[in-house]
């Protein structure tokens, strides 16, 4: 029987929400508990005749990841059934969690807080090391490292994890990372193979759609969860350029503003660009400084402001915020993240049944408002999970023998699973609840090389052109010595992707000599744009203008050879 072996009770395709017990040996670990109903771990049956309950009756410990509602709905109910078994998460998961149950006696000593990148015995021959995992403040992705009589076994979660800065949350270390080999890695897919716009551009876009919103005497509704988007989309505004001194104001709902005041609490723990701001002003709550923000119910509601003025109102997603835009006289926009719209789709069709369910409720009670576009549906893109890229980065750092995909749709995870540069180097496994994995560890797995290192950049049209920008890291590489030789690259599609090669002096001349002609040197000379001592290349920095014979620029192609005539050839 294989030393590592996974049971989900919810593998986060749904609204199941994730559930993991990890056996490493004779140790079992949940990993996060985001499980609406408990039930789910009286159910399920494996490992012989023993029922789930009475297994994680005696499991040594749960692990929650980070204080999200689908990894962390079931923590509380699961410490008064299972009172025996410790629960872990890093400082800020501890204190943030109650936050899952608002208006309930949650005991304060709920989850025991776990230092960050310190290794910490939890039994004899089980140890586990934390780090941030970006996402949302105090998410935490964890090695858990038994130490078997014949090798140590490892298994890196990841939890939700996000690469880059956000406005609150530095993104995951990754060089912290780098080379830590794991036996399996258990990762979360959810944004699948897709590509994502670069954090700061995805603000600065929705900055600007709500400030044109807003100029145009539209209101704009934004729902979201307790924790995470609604508190970035305030600091957003705080921060933002296009809303710095503008005469708006931001209107919080009292789930929402909750999470924002025990964020507060937590200053220390936050990036030093946020507590260098919140020494000069409030980071929330502030009536001072334009745009001023309010909390609704306590400092007054939109409806009660005498001037009219278009508002922004950041409320819970989960309850009814219909009545904002039925009872004004004002046009309103509900902006919807791109995710919660695609739940919401899925939910209407009848595809999915997730958390959606209760905003399409009060969206179906607006079908006149939006009918008549008085209310108009609109989506924007926030993300706060890893693409693509970031996610194989992660995985190729980490260099496990066993990748396991969870917490996303099954579809978006078999997309990664289907990567060709993932299929040839590691094992690969789409968990699903119910359905025991077993992770066989070879003896002498001999580590995949590691592949080359991908380089994130920006890419922008300005005017009749386009800019890329790379990181100055590439040109460490002795490739880059080979790359910039001439300063030249050449661009084609792949499908949908572009492909960017640089072109060397050697294939500047294979350009220049193709075909059987006679080498000569590139020059306006020999272009085949140039006539009458002009230049005709629409592409070139020099059209329209007179040339010198030995000119030459980024643009040339050499001049066709001229054809022979008949009589020459029989000459």
């Amino acid at each position: 029987m294989s030393n590592l072996v996974c049971f989900p009770f919810g593998a986060g395709h749904g609204q199941e929400g994730l559930c993991l017990e990890l056996r490493m040996g004779p140790r079992r670990i949940v990993l996060d508990c985001g499980l609406r109903d408990l039930a789910a771990l009286e159910s399920a049956r494996d490992f012989g005749t023993d029922s789930s309950a009475n297994r994680i009756a005696t499991a040594d410990l749960l692990f929650c990841s980070h204080a999200h509602s689908d990894h962390a709905r079931g923590v509380w109910e699961f410490s008064q059934q299972f009172p025996q078994v410790p629960i872990y998460g890093s400082e800020v998961t501890a204190q943030l969690l109650p936050l899952n149950w608002l208006g309930e006696d949650v005991p304060p000593h709920l989850c025991q807080a776990l230092p960050w990148q310190t290794p910490i015995s939890l039994a004899d021959d089980l140890t586990v090391q934390i780090w941030p995992a970006g996402h949302l403040p105090g998410a935490a992705c964890a090695l858990f490292t038994y130490h078997a009589p014949q090798r140590p076994y490892t298994v890196f979660f990841t939890g939700d994890f996000f690469m880059s800065n956000s406005r609150l949350v530095d993104g995951l270390p990754l060089e912290a990372l780098r080379g830590l080999k794991p036996d399996v890695l258990i990762i979360e897919g959810s944004s699948g193979s897709a590509r994502h716009p670069h954090r700061r551009q995805q603000e600065n876009l929705l900055a600007s759609t709500l400030h044109s919103l807003v100029q145009q005497g539209r209101s704009v509704l934004l729902p979201t969860p307790t924790l995470g988007i609604g508190q970035e989309l305030v600091m957003l505004l705080r921060s933002h350029y296009q809303f710095t001194g503008q005469d708006i104001t931001v209107w919080v709902d009292e789930t929402v503003a909750a999470g924002c005041d025990l964020y507060l609490e937590l200053m220390p723990a936050f990036p030093s660009s946020v507590q260098n701001f919140a020494r000069h002003q409030p980071l929330f709550w502030d009536e001072r400084i334009l745009p001023r923000v309010r909390r609704l119910g306590i400092d007054g509601h939109p409806q009660g402001d005498s001037s009219c003025a278009p508002c922004i109102v950041i409320a819970h997603r989960e309850v009814d915020l219909s009545d904002y835009c039925l009872t004004s006289a004002q046009p309103w926009t509900v902006l919807l993240p791109d995710s919660f719209a695609t739940a919401i789709a899925d939910t209407v069709l009848g595809t999915s049944s997730t958390d959606a369910g209760a905003t399409l409720g009060w969206l179906q009670t607006l079908a006149a408002e939006l009918e008549s576009e008085r209310v108009q549906l609109d989506t924007y893109q926030l993300t706060t999970h890893s693409d693509r890229v970031g996610t194989t980065q992660l995985i190729h750092n980490l260099r496990p023998q066993h990748v396991a995909f969870v917490h996303g749709k099954p579809t978006h995870l078999a997309d990664l699973a289907g990567l060709e540069e993932l299929q040839t180097r590691y094992q690969l496994h789409l968990p699903s609840a119910g359905k025991e994995v077993e992770f066989p560890i070879g003896d002498r797995f001999i580590q995949p090389a590691a592949p080359d290192p991908v380089f994130e950049g920006e890419i922008t049209q300005v005017d009749d052109s386009v800019l890329l920008l790379l990181p100055e890291d590439l040109t460490t590489d002795p490739r880059w010595t080979a790359l910039a030789d001439t300063g030249l690259v050449q661009a084609r599609w792949q499908g949908n992707d572009l492909v960017i090669k640089g072109l060397t002096q050697r294939d500047l001349l294979r350009t220049v000599t193709g075909g059987d002609a006679p080498w000569q040197p590139p020059s306006c000379q020999t272009c085949r744009y140039q006539r009458e001592g002009r230049c005709h290349g629409d592409d070139s920095p020099l059209y329209g203008l007179q040339v010198s014979p030995d000119g030459v620029c980024p643009a040339f192609e050499a001049r066709p050879p001229r054809p022979e005539r008949d009589d020459e050839a029989t000459a």
